[in-house]
């Protein structure tokens, strides 16, 4: 039992992907964008703040240095402009003495008392410092109050600013995104929909054309929206042309198998119903018409076997019996089975090896062809005619030629003739005990074999077999 997970039908829907491929394609770029402008919006508020507050404290600085503001905090314009500052920014500013002693506090707290941090610290040796702290939303700045003259730090001048005001600003703008996001969303959402449909519409077309060849409305898929669907309708329509070419064929051989079994079985039983119906038959038409009847069965036995013979290549084209099988050999054994048919009718058969040639083959279905190919050249033949048999190889292929001097095949049937069933010429072929199977049965031991075979006939003056097999045995 598989225990492969089975999912819904919806989940096999090739709109529904389309569908979400478009909405990630869209939304997830959208979603970094609005993260990324966010984030820089608060990144640039932050830095303009601390450029402004730490402008300003510079000078403010320059004013406590110049005015002596460490020593006497009574000047009413410094303490004037750092209240002001503190107002603007909603912040504290702090002034510290070389003692670390808070002497000047706009909150009014801690006026009087010690600060010693590592900011502080680090800006009494020269160094301006920013900081700031979006957890609790806050700017710390400590900037060094230094003479001018003697470049000595005098103080520390630390101002502390909060940032409410721009994460107000950074809310109003990711509720704006969020609504543009949404928005865009939905857009994405509406467009996804709409070019799937068209995407997948063609595929919905072939699919109700294709039920429409099935029931018989039309005997042609044609889909010329892309590329694709056209590659996919002319595949189809080849596909379709082979399998009615195939059921066509597939009627014919059942009718012609019905008819070839048919026709002996009738011509017994009216030899057998004329005897019946004749009463003292004569010893010797008695024994014509057993003879005719013997003649019929004997017929009839060659169309199973042939029929046997073609059903059995049909089913084991994969089964080959490959082996190394000596070709000069295997031609003379031929011939030497078919010579007594040669002699009855003074045909001389002649075989002709170039060189000696070894193959892997299936010895008896080439046997099987080569055989077919000579008994009909010695069949469809003249009186004292003659038929030649020829070996010859190179370094990939062998080659075998039948050739006669025969009777020849008419220009119109040599497309027709590795059909199964099919005869030149019917009267003829009955008569020498042709099934029309024996061609069919050369051809597909051949094709087994990854070779090929071609015909050159002139009516009336002789064919030409030429059978071409690899050396070595190509699997598929």
């Amino acid at each position: 039992m598989s225990n492969k997970k089975k999912y819904p039908r919806i989940f096999k829907s090739m709109k529904l992907w389309l569908i979400l491929i478009f909405l990630l394609i869209g939304t997830i770029p959208a979603a970094i964008l609005r993260g990324g402008i966010l984030r820089s919006y608060e990144t640039k508020a932050v830095s303009n703040r601390s450029i402004d507050i730490l402008s300003q404290s510079r000078i403010l600085g320059n004013q406590i240095i110049f005015n002596n503001y460490l020593e006497d905090t009574s000047s009413e314009i410094i303490n004037s402009q750092l209240e002001q500052l503190s107002n603007i920014y909603d912040g504290r500013v702090m002034v510290i003495d070389s003692n670390f002693r808070i002497v000047k506090d706009t909150y009014g707290v801690d006026e009087g008392k010690t600060i010693v941090s590592e900011e502080v610290i680090r800006s009494f040796g020269g160094e301006e410092i920013s900081k700031h702290d979006s957890d609790n939303g806050y700017i710390e700045m400590t900037i060094p109050l230094t003479d001018t003259e003697s470049k000595e730090s005098l103080g520390v001048f630390l101002v502390s600013v909060s940032t409410d005001s721009i994460k107000l600003n950074l809310e109003y703008l990711k509720d704006g995104a969020l609504v543009i996001e949404i928005s865009m969303l939905l857009v994405i959402l509406a467009l996804s929909v709409m070019i799937s449909m068209r995407l997948v519409r063609p595929l919905s077309d072939m699919s109700r054309q294709i039920s429409e060849i099935q029931n018989g409305f039309t005997t042609e898929l044609k889909e010329e929206s892309y590329l694709e669907t056209e590659d996919i309708s002319d595949r189809f329509n080849q596909l379709f042309g082979r399998m009615k070419v195939i059921d066509e064929s597939r009627e014919e051989f059942v009718s012609n198998v019905s008819h070839e079994l048919k026709t002996p079985l009738t011509s017994m039983k009216v030899l057998a119903d004329s005897l019946n119906g004749q009463e003292n038959v004569p010893l010797e038409l008695y024994r014509e018409f057993m003879g005719d009847i013997g003649n019929e069965i004997d017929r009839e036995t060659k169309i199973i076997n042939d029929l046997l013979s073609l059903v059995k290549m049909d089913r084991s084209a994969a089964d080959l019996n490959i082996s190394s099988v000596n070709i000069n050999e295997q031609l003379e054994l031929i011939l030497k089975r078919l010579r007594p048919i040669a002699e009855k009718q003074n045909i001389e058969l002649v075989l002709e090896s170039f060189r000696p040639v070894s193959a892997e083959v299936d010895e008896v279905k080439l046997t099987l062809a080569i055989t077919n190919l000579v008994e009909n050249a010695i069949k469809y033949n003249h009186p004292d005619g003659w038929v030649h048999v020829s070996l010859n190889a190179d370094h990939q292929y062998f080659y075998i030629k039948v050739e006669d001097g025969g009777i020849g095949i008419p220009e119109d049937s040599l497309e027709h003739i590795y059909e199964r069933f099919y005869r030149v010429d019917k009267s003829h072929s009955r008569e020498i005990g042709g099934t029309g199977l024996g061609l069919a049965i050369t051809r597909n031991a051949v094709l087994m074999h990854r070779g090929a075979i071609k015909v050159f006939s002139t009516e009336g003056e002789g064919t030409i077999f030429n059978v071409r097999i690899p050396l070595n045995y190509i699997a598929s």
